[in-house]
C-alpha cells in the first residue's frame, strides 16, 4: 500500500474539551454523570495539503530515521547514527537520554521491551527485559506488608512494596551485545554529557514533573513511602521546587552512575557496587530485596508473536505484557468493513470499544508471567475464537463482558516509547517505564551522601494479592505489564516500527493505528494525529478488572458531537476529555522506495528526524 498525502481524511473537528482536567501524571480524568457536554471551540489552522487532521508532515529520510518523545533525545540518536552506530546503539543511546531528560517515564530504575528488525537474517526478535520480584519475600508476607500500608487486598502505588528489580540495563546489555556496533562508552557518553551540563526542561514534561510533589506528599507523611529525602532533594528542589519549562536541570548523580555503567558495562548495575548500593538502600529501609536478587537477573530473548490483519502481520511481544490484547481486537475486528463505515460513523466507534471490551476481559484473566502461568495465546489469537467473540457483539453497549475460555483496572502508567531505523536496514521497537508517576517514590543512594541519579519502578503494584490469579504475587516472578513494542511486516518485510505508550491505552492504541492505515490509508503521521478513544473500567481495584458497569467511553473532540450522541444512544457512557490517550511514534518504510517516514505524537513534546 503506497500511503499518499492527497488522501482525504475526514476533517479532525477544530475543537478542544470544555470539562477535561488531565490527573496527575496522565492518570484519566473522572467520568462524567451525565451525558458528553460538548467541547468548545479551539484555535487551529487549517493545512495547505494531505491530511485535513494531521498537525505535520511525516519526516522523510533515505538513510537513518529516529522518533522519540523528546528532540533532544532524537538529535542524540540521530547522531549516533551519523556516526555509524547501529539503530539498536542509536536507541540504546536515546533511551539513556530520556532517563535523564524525561524521568516522569522512564529511567534506569524502570523495566524495558524492544522488538528488532535484522536485516541480515531477516527476521524480528524480541526482548524482555523486565525485573522480578524479591525472592526473600512469600505472598503471605507481602499481604502483610500491604496490610500495614493500608489495604492487605491491594499492593500500595508507591513505597518498596510495589517495586521490583529494574530490567532496563539489561535490555541495553543484552541488544548492544546482538546488535550494537559502537562502544558501549560511545552509546552513553551524549547521555552523561548532558546529565553534567544539563538541559533544558521541555513543555510537557515540566507539567508532569510540576505534579510530582503533590502526587507523593501524602504518601511520604503516611510512611507508605519510607524515604523521600533524596527524590525531594534530586527532583523536586528539596521538596516542592522541581523545574519548570525551560528551566536547565542537570543530574550529576545519574552521571555517575552512567559513567560506571559505560565503563564496566551493563553488569555493573547488577553485579557490581551498584547493586550492592541498591540492595543496601533498600534493606535500610525495610525492604526484601537483596544483592542476590540484583545478581540473578537476566533479560530474556522471546519470539514475537503475529496475526494477518488485511494482509499486513502485527507483531507484538507475549505476556507477561499486553501486546496479544491488541491481536485479539484485530482479529475480532477484521470480520467487519471499517472503511466502509467511516471513522464519523457511531457504528465504527462501537464496534472499536467492544472489540475492546472483549479483549480486555481476556487480558484480566490469562495474560501473567509464563515462567509461572501458561496463557493460551494460539487460542487466544485464532479466528475461530475471533469468531466466537465478534458473535457477542450486538447493537447496544455490552454492560459486562468476560472471559470466553474454559480486572484491578491495570491503569495508566508513565512511560516512553521511541523507535529507530538505520541504513543497513535494521529497525528498532522499544519501550521504557518506571510505571505510575516517575515510579515508587525511592531514590537510592551510596550510603555516603550521594544518589544514584534515578528513581526505582513501582511495577511490582500490578502484581493481584488473590490466590488463583495468573497475576498473583509470587517470589520471583515478573508482573503483568501494560508496555509493549510493536511492529508490523507486509510479504515478510519491515513495514512500520511503531508504539504508543500510555497504560490500559496501549494496546486499544495500537489497534487503532493499524485501522487508520490499514483501512482509511491515514498516513503514518495522520495515524496518530487522528482522534483517538480510550475504554476504561470503573470496577472497584479489588475486582481483578471484570467489567459489570459498562465502563467509560473516553474520546477526544475529533468525535464529532453527534456521533457521540448516537454512540450514548447504544448505552455507552461518553466523555470529551484529555491525557489517557498516549505517545505514539512511528517510521513507516516505503516499500517502494525504501524511504523511512517519521511520525512523532503532537500530544507529546516530540520530534522525528531523519537523513
Amino acid at each position: 500500500m503506497k500511503h499518499q498525502l492527497s488522501r482525504a481524511l475526514p476533517r479532525v473537528s477544530a475543537t478542544t474539551f470544555a470539562a477535561a482536567a488531565v490527573l496527575a501524571l496522565g492518570a484519566p480524568a473522572a467520568a462524567q454523570l451525565g451525558p458528553a457536554t460538548a467541547p468548545a471551540a479551539k484555535d487551529l489552522g487549517d493545512r495547505y495539503s494531505g491530511f485535513s487532521g494531521q498537525t505535520r508532515s511525516p519526516v522523510l529520510g533515505k538513510n537513518s530515521m529516529v522518533a522519540t518523545s523528546q528532540p533532544l533525545a532524537t538529535q542524540i540518536g540521530l547522531d549516533v547514527l551519523k556516526a555509524g552506530g547501529s539503530a539498536v546503539d542509536a536507541a540504546i543511546a536515546a533511551n539513556a537520554a530520556l532517563g535523564l531528560m524525561e524521568p516522569t517515564g522512564n529511567g534506569i530504575g524502570g523495566d524495558l521491551f524492544a522488538i528488532v528488525w535484522d536485516p541480515e537474517t531477516e527476521q524480528l526478535y524480541g526482548l524482555n527485559a523486565s525485573g522480578r520480584a524479591p525472592m526473600g519475600q512469600t505472598l503471605e508476607q507481602l499481604r502483610a506488608a500491604s496490610a500495614e500500608a493500608g489495604d492487605a487486598n491491594d499492593i500500595p502505588e508507591f513505597g518498596w512494596r510495589s517495586v521490583t528489580i529494574p530490567g532496563a540495563v539489561s535490555g541495553w546489555g543484552k541488544l548492544h551485545e546482538r546488535f550494537g556496533r559502537m562502544p558501549f562508552a560511545a552509546v552513553l557518553a551524549p547521555a552523561i554529557y548532558y546529565a553534567e551540563t544539563g538541559f533544558p526542561v521541555s513543555e510537557l514534561i515540566s507539567y508532569y514533573w510540576n505534579v510530582g510533589p503533590d502526587r507523593y506528599r501524602d504518601f511520604c507523611a503516611s510512611g507508605v513511602i519510607e524515604e523521600c529525602d533524596n527524590a525531594n532533594r534530586l527532583y523536586f528542589g528539596g521538596g516542592d521546587n522541581p523545574p519548570d519549562v525551560g528551566d536547565v536541570f542537570a543530574n550529576p548523580d545519574l552521571a555517575r552512575t552512567l559513567k560506571t555503567i559505560a565503563a564496566e558495562g551493563p553488569e555493573a548495575f547488577y553485579k557490581g557496587e551498584l547493586a550492592r548500593d541498591m540492595a543496601a538502600y533498600l534493606e535500610r529501609i525495610g525492604a526484601p530485596h537483596r544483592y542476590e536478587d540484583f545478581a540473578s537477573h537476566e533479560a530474556n530473548w522471546v519470539e514475537p508473536v503475529s496475526v494477518d490483519y488485511r494482509g499486513y502481520d502485527v507483531w507484538e511481544l507475549p505476556p507477561n505484557g499486553q501486546g496479544i490484547a491488541a491481536l485479539q481486537m484485530l482479529t475480532i475486528l477484521e470480520g467487519y468493513d471499517l472503511a466502509s463505515m467511516g471513522r464519523d460513523s457511531d457504528e465504527f466507534w462501537h464496534l472499536m470499544t467492544e472489540a475492546k471490551k472483549l479483549a480486555f476481559a481476556d487480558r484480566a484473566r490469562f495474560y501473567a508471567d509464563p515462567d509461572f502461568v501458561e496463557t493460551p495465546v494460539e487460542r487466544l489469537l485464532s479466528e475461530d475464537y475471533a469468531a466466537e467473540r465478534r458473535e457477542l457483539i450486538g447493537d447496544r453497549a455490552m454492560m459486562e463482558a468476560d472471559p470466553g475460555l474454559d480486572t484491578s483496572a491495570i491503569a495508566v502508567g508513565d512511560t516512553i516509547y521511541l523507535t529507530t531505523a538505520d541504513s543497513s536496514g535494521m529497525m528498532v521497537s522499544l519501550i521504557q517505564s518506571n510505571y505510575r508517576g516517575m515510579g515508587s517514590g525511592l531514590v537510592p543512594d551510596d550510603g555516603e551522601g550521594n544518589t544514584l541519579g534515578f528513581m526505582f519502578q513501582d511495577r511490582g503494584a500490578q502484581f493481584a494479592l488473590a490466590e488463583g490469579h495468573p497475576n498473583v504475587y509470587a517470589p520471583g516472578k515478573r508482573p503483568f505489564h501494560t508496555i509493549i513494542p510493536a511492529f508490523v511486516t507486509k510479504d515478510g518485510q519491515p513495514w512500520m516500527s511503531f508504539g504508543l505508550m500510555g497504560g490500559a491505552m496501549q494496546p486499544q492504541g495500537h489497534a487503532q493505528i493499524v485501522v487508520n492505515m490499514v483501512d482509511f490509508g491515514m498516513n503514518v503521521q495522520a495515524a496518530g494525529d487522528a482522534a483517538r478513544f480510550h475504554h476504561v473500567q470503573a470496577d472497584d481495584a479489588t475486582a481483578l478488572g471484570r467489567m459489570s458497569d459498562g465502563g467509560v467511553l473516553q474520546v477526544e473532540s475529533g468525535v464529532p458531537l453527534e456521533t457521540v450522541r448516537q454512540l450514548e444512544a447504544r448505552g455507552h457512557q461518553v466523555e470529551y476529555t484529555t491525557g489517557p490517550f498516549g505517545g505514539y511514534q512511528a517510521i513507516w518504510k516505503d516499500p517502494e522506495t525504501g524511504v523511512y517516514w517519521g511520525a512523532s505524537e503532537m500530544r507529546k513534546d516530540g520530534q522525528a528526524a531523519g537523513y
